[in-house]
């Protein structure tokens, strides 16, 4: 395992899938690295240099917010949007989705378990 801007890439796929691993590079963003450094996408992450790895972490440094940095952001983006008390801030504080998907049907990852809060049907009447 090759240790790039804090994550760990597997040596046995290709370099471009490999970076994809670390949080906040896609395919695209992976695709574009490579081509900026000159660097054969199909090889495997095993087969790369030092000096290829040296490279690809300074210009990921230089270019990209990634991981605990990226995530910090997210976070702080978040918790200010609950406090201006916005509507996406108060669909975070509820716990519901953000982007307008429906939440009558569906949803359940977001809102948890189903708990049945009654029957749906009325009791019967005692019998006097």
């Amino acid at each position: 395992m090759a240790r790039v801007v804090g994550a760990n890439i597997p040596n046995e796929k290709r370099v471009e899938v490999a970076l994809t691993y670390i949080f906040g590079i896609g395919s695209s963003a992976s695709k574009k690295i490579l081509s900026a450094l000159k660097i054969n996408p199909d090889l495997r992450v095993k087969d790369l240099t030092e000096n290829d790895l040296n490279k690809i972490r300074e210009y990921i440094d230089k270019n990209y917010q990634v991981e605990a940095d990226l995530v910090r952001q997210v976070t702080l983006n978040i918790k200010r949007l609950k406090e201006i008390n916005t509507y996406k801030g108060l669909r975070h504080k509820a716990n519901l989705p953000v982007r307008g998907q429906r939440t009558k049907t569906n949803a359940r990852t977001k809102r948890g378990k189903r708990m049945t809060v009654g029957s749906g049907r009325k009791k019967a009447t005692a019998k006097t």
